[in-house]
């Protein structure tokens, strides 16, 4: 029996669907069948140049058309919970752009109307599924850099369009949710674990232009992260350890043609440890596909995307308030309504 095909629908033409449009017509199992913009001719122009053979003029008319099984949502970050919620009702699965909402809450809600449903979520950090994350794991595990002790991020732009979603608070802007969020997730990810603890400071005008913070995990690990949207482009991860230290210098983009990270330890000539190039975008959509589809299990299920969303929540209450605060999750529904 032959695996059906899936269909994609995309809602909005975003800059960073550029990116994924090749990465999703280069899945098997599936095929972009539609993508619907508020504007016609946006929408056909971008239908024209992708070879997309749908076309909506709105989000309400793709989800209402039956006719694609799943969609991915490149919309500012205050859009995110809205029309994701509408594709589950709608019976689609959904891969969203991070963060996928713009609180805890928010994500919280998402991820009970995709149980309600029995739709799956998918928040798209597309960073971790490059097979330089697996690497890194196996090497922690395999004792090279000794105990973890911290690691460091670092993610900032130059944001040259002052009217640019990025600089609107209305829309969900500011550095942190931006490209901070990659150092949140990054430093959960390596650490196995949630915050017990964080603590940040920003520089604010109309959003964070810039952030610094601290996160403290269980067994004495601590992360610092520094992003920014008004400095000059700098990405870089180091993850120390008792006897070594990881460097990443690409760590957002590992590479398609060619990856790797340094292995430091002391009195050792530094040595390169060399990763197959992959396009995590399309690992990303390929994995969502066959998540879907039911061939294997999704890696990142929407209650990641919830505990990220709490983080960052309590680094800007602590970027406000400038006490350490401690990330919760929101309580569900459920919880609410017993109370």
């Amino acid at each position: 029996m032959s695996q059906k095909t899936l269909r994609w629908g995309i809602l909005g033409t975003a800059s960073i669907t550029e990116t994924m449009i090749p990465a999703i017509q280069r899945c098997r199992n599936s095929s972009l069948y539609a993508i619907a913009s508020r504007s016609q001719t946006k929408a056909e122009a971008w239908a024209d140049r992708y070879a997309i053979p749908k076309v909506f003029s709105s989000y309400e008319s793709l989800l209402a058309s039956g006719e694609v099984d799943m969609v991915y949502i490149p919309l500012p970050n205050s859009l995110h919970a809205e029309w994701t919620i509408r594709a589950l009702h709608a019976g689609l699965d959904v891969l969203c752009e991070k963060p996928i909402a713009l609180n805890a809450q928010e994500a919280q809600t998402i991820a009970e109307v995709a149980s309600q449903h029995g739709k799956l979520v998918v928040e798209a950090f597309m960073y971790r599924h490059h097979p330089i994350y697996e690497c890194i794991r196996q090497v922690i595990a395999q004792g090279k850099i000794g105990r973890l002790i911290s690691l460091h991020s670092e993610f900032s732009f130059l944001l040259d369009e002052p009217d640019s979603i990025v600089a609107d608070a209305g829309l969900g802007g500011g550095a942190l949710m931006d490209v901070g969020c990659y150092c949140i997730h990054l430093s959960r990810l390596i650490a196995g674990a949630e915050p017990q603890q964080v603590s940040a400071f920003s520089i604010f005008r109309g959003v964070d232009r810039s952030m610094s913070g601290v996160l403290e995990f269980p067994g004495g690990i601590l992360a610092t992260f520094s992003t920014s949207i008004e400095s000059a482009e700098r990405h870089r991860v180091e993850i120390h350890g008792e006897t070594g230290v990881l460097v990443l210098k690409k760590p957002w983009h590992p590479g398609e043609d060619q990856a790797g990270f340094i292995l430091q330890r002391h009195g050792e000539p530094d040595q390169f440890i060399p990763v197959t190039g992959e396009n995590a975008y399309n690992l990303q959509a390929q994995e969502f596909v066959d998540a879907v589809s039911g061939q294997t299990p999704a890696r990142w299920p929407v209650s990641d995307a919830v505990a990220n969303m709490a983080v960052l929540d309590a680094l800007k209450q602590s970027a406000t308030t400038h006490i350490a605060c401690t990330p919760r999750l929101p309580p569900s529904s459920d919880d609410q309504s017993k109370g």
